[in-house]
C-alpha cells in the first residue's frame, strides 16, 4: 500500500542538510513528494536576489537524488492548495519548524495522517551560505558619523525598496484594499516597536480617509494581558495575540502580523490561529524573517536587519498602502 510523504522548501543551494532530511523523510513512507516554491515564490518570501538558482535547476538537482520520487512546483506563499492536492499520508518539515506552525499540519492529520519536525543537521543554512557570498559594499558604507551612517542607511534602504520591492508593496496592498472592499476588519498585532507601529498603522487605516465608508475597521491587538481577561483566561506570552484572534476574527477578515525578525512565537501563534479561521494574512518583517514570510499570503521584508531601518520601512510602506486604499475607493466612486 502507497504512504506518500510530503515536504517542501525552496532548496535554492543544495546541501548535506538537506539530503539528510530528505532521506530521512523518504524512510517515513514508500513515496517522497517534494514541493518547491516558484521563483516569484522565493522572491516574495526571501526578498530580492533569490532565488540563487531557477525553479528549473532547483527541480531537476532534487529529481536527481535517490530520496526524491516528484518535484512540483507551487507560485502560493505557502504550500497549503497543493497538499490539500496530493493528500499526503505524512507530512515532514525541519527541526526549526514547529508542529503548529507547519502549514497543512491539521489538514493532514484530521484525514489520519502524520507530522514530524524533523531535527536538523546543525551547520548548514541555505541563507547563511548566500550570506557568505562576496557582495557589493553598501551605500550605507559611506560617512563616518552616526549621523551620516544612519541617514546614508536609511537612504540605501530606500533606494532598494524603490528599485526591487514595489510589486511586493503593491500585492500586500490588494489584499488589504479587496478586505476593505468585501468589508472585512482587519486586525494587527506585534510585540515591542512593532505593536506601537500596529497601533500606528491601526489609527491610519480607521481615521485618515474623509468619506465615513472609506474608513477601514481596524484594531490593533495588544499584549496587555491584565485588560483580557474577559475573553479568556490562557493569555500566555505565546497565545496572547492568538486568542485575540479566536475572540474578535471572522471568516474573510485580515491579520497584519508584524515582527521585525518574524520569528516571534506569539505573532506566528496568532498567524496560525488566524489561518485556521479562514482569514488572510499580510506579514510585515525584515530581511531574515523568512518563517513569517512562509506563512503570509504576501509580506512585506524591510531590506535590513536593523530594527530602526526595518520599523521605519513599516511605517512608510503602510501609509502607501492606505494612499493605494484611497486611490481604489476614489476609482471605485468615479465609475
Amino acid at each position: 500500500m502507497e504512504k506518500i510523504v510530503f515536504t517542501n522548501g525552496c532548496f535554492d543551494i543544495l546541501h548535506p542538510g538537506h539530503i539528510d532530511l530528505l532521506t530521512r523523510a523518504r524512510e517515513l513512507g514508500t513515496r517522497l513528494i517534494v514541493g518547491i516554491n516558484s521563483d516569484r515564490s522565493v522572491r516574495a518570501i526571501k526578498g530580492p536576489g533569490r532565488p540563487l538558482q531557477d525553479e528549473s535547476a532547483r527541480k531537476a538537482v532534487l529529481l536527481g537524488l535517490k530520496a526524491v520520487d516528484e518535484v512540483l512546483i507551487f507560485d502560493e506563499s505557502t504550500p497549503q492548495k497543493l497538499i490539500e492536492q496530493i493528500k499526503p499520508n505524512v507530512l515532514v518539515k525541519g527541526g526549526d519548524w514547529k508542529e503548529t506552525e507547519i502549514i497543512g499540519a491539521d489538514y493532514v492529520k484530521a484525514n489520519g495522517g502524520e507530522v514530524f519536525s524533523l531535527p536538523l543537521v546543525e551547520g548548514f543554512s541555505t541563507s547563511e551560505i548566500a550570506e557568505r557570498m562576496p557582495k557589493r559594499q553598501s551605500d550605507a558604507a559611506r560617512g563616518e558619523t552616526i549621523i551620516e551612517l544612519s541617514l546614508n542607511e536609511h537612504l540605501d534602504e530606500f533606494r532598494t525598496l524603490l528599485d526591487s520591492h514595489t510589486e511586493n508593496i503593491a500585492d500586500c496592498a490588494k489584499i488589504i484594499v479587496n478586505t476593505a472592499k468585501a468589508g472585512k476588519k482587519v486586525l494587527l498585532c506585534g510585540n515591542g516597536g512593532s505593536a506601537a507601529d500596529a497601533q500606528h498603522i491601526a489609527a491610519e487605516f480607521v481615521g485618515r480617509y474623509e468619506a465615513e465608508r472609506r474608513a477601514l475597521p481596524a484594531i490593533a491587538l495588544t499584549t496587555d494581558t491584565s485588560a483580557l481577561t474577559a475573553l479568556a483566561n490562557d493569555y500566555s506570552f505565546e497565545r496572547v495575540f492568538s486568542r485575540q484572534v479566536e475572540a474578535l476574527a471572522s471568516e474573510g477578515d485580515l491579520l497584519i502580523a508584524i515582527s521585525t525578525s518574524g520569528n516571534s512565537p506569539n505573532v506566528i501563534a496568532a498567524v496560525m490561529e488566524a489561518r485556521r479561521r479562514g482569514c488572510t494574512v499580510v506579514g510585515m518583517t525584515g530581511a531574515k524573517g523568512k518563517k513569517l514570510a512562509s506563512l503570509s499570503d504576501a509580506c512585506f521584508m524591510a531590506p535590513s536587519e536593523r530594527t530602526a531601518r526595518i520599523q521605519e520601512a513599516h511605517i512608510a510602506v503602510a501609509h502607501i498602502w492606505c494612499e493605494l486604499l484611497d486611490a481604489a475607493f476614489v476609482d471605485e466612486d468615479q465609475k
